[in-house]
């Protein structure tokens, strides 16, 4: 696939591929012999490597906001959801492709302020071009709303793939990172967007300034980091027995990954890493932190930091038994049925 215009009446279409076609060019790494140009992408994998392929859909007022959300971030974020579910696979990213859909206003300087998409694609390239993931194609259309989907191809060695179906009873449940930092710079960002009487959904809104202060408590939030490293390095040391990505929430990924293994789990509640901004609820339930929730033998000897990313314990792998709940949080002697309680669509 190529990213190419709807028809070639418009300059402004034609302009912005080929604004796009250079910036891509920017991008090194992967595995990519032909890319954006021609009818089709040429890939090329190494010798004893399988496909990865994943796609996630962003949407305005259902993933990101214009009026609350930096453009930068909304590009970023657009990549970093795909990113993070190879890192999941513990593949490597090869090539990512774009489809785009923008109101014609996005398109457009407004006043001294440049275009909405410049800003996208700032924050998408950035991100591409710190995890050596070349933009390889994709396609563009004028819009009523803005609207990102991204595929993501990446390779992993045959039959070494992290699934979320490999996990035993007698296994360690371990995190990257923190948790519950996003959705607390979500209701951050919500009381800042309040506080500044921004509640107008318009095409061409401003977004949110955000005060210096609240920078790096929103920075989970706005630039999640893909834990790619920390995948390759899992599938290179042959350590976990199953894996998932944090994007729903820890109570209902975690909810996945018993479910695809036929185990259930025991997560203990003073074990989890939460984010200084976050309270329990969001730790459990907020989603999109992007961390690497995995499992491993209990022999595994498994490092505390990967890539200078901390590892947690906070669990284990047991038998399903009958009549009791398949996840439950352990706080000191009480335990209790942990439902999940992260995103839904259609819930």
């Amino acid at each position: 696939m190529r990213l190419k215009p709807e028809g070639t009446s418009s300059g402004g279409e034609l302009a912005l591929l080929g604004q796009i076609r250079q910036r891509a060019g920017r991008a090194t790494g992967g595995g990519v012999r032909l890319g954006i140009g021609d009818d089709c992408a040429l890939l090329r994998l190494r010798a004893g490597e399988e496909l990865a392929v994943t796609t996630d859909l962003s949407i305005t007022e259902r993933h990101f906001r214009l009026d609350w959300h930096p453009a930068e971030a909304v590009g970023h974020r657009a990549l970093a959801r795909g990113l993070s579910d190879l890192a999941a696979m513990g593949a490597r990213p090869v090539a990512a492709f774009l489809s785009l859909g923008l109101p014609r206003e996005l398109t457009k300087a407004q006043g001294r302020r440049r275009p909405w998409v410049t800003g996208f694609l700032d924050g998408l390239l950035n991100l591409a071009e710190a995890q050596e993931t070349p933009l390889a194609g994709g396609d563009l259309a004028e819009s009523p709303v803005a609207l990102a989907d991204i595929v993501l191809v990446g390779a992993v060695a045959r039959g070494k793939a992290l699934l979320r179906s490999g996990a035993r009873p007698g296994d360690v449940l371990y995190v990257t990172g923190k948790l519950g930092g996003a959705a607390a710079g979500l209701a951050r960002l919500a009381e800042l967007a309040g506080a500044s009487g921004l509640s107008e959904r318009s095409v061409g809104s401003r977004a949110l300034k955000i005060p210096k202060k609240f920078v790096a408590e929103l920075a989970a939030h706005l630039y999640p980091q893909p834990r790619i490293a920390q995948g390759l390095w899992l599938v290179r040391r042959g350590l976990a027995s199953a894996a998932i990505d944090l994007s729903d929430g820890l109570s209902t990924d975690l909810a996945h990954l018993c479910e695809e293994s036929g185990v259930a789990a025991e997560v203990d509640e003073a074990a989890l890493p939460v984010h200084g901004a976050a309270s329990l609820a969001q730790a459990l339930n907020g989603g999109e932190d992007y961390e690497l929730l995995f499992t491993a033998p209990a022999s595994t000897r498994v490092p505390r930091a990967i890539g200078g990313v901390a590892v947690t314990q906070i669990g284990r792998m047991v038998p399903v038994r009958k009549g009791r709940p398949r996840v439950v949080l352990v706080s000191g002697r009480d335990k209790q049925a942990l439902e999940p309680r992260g995103w839904e669509h259609f819930s």
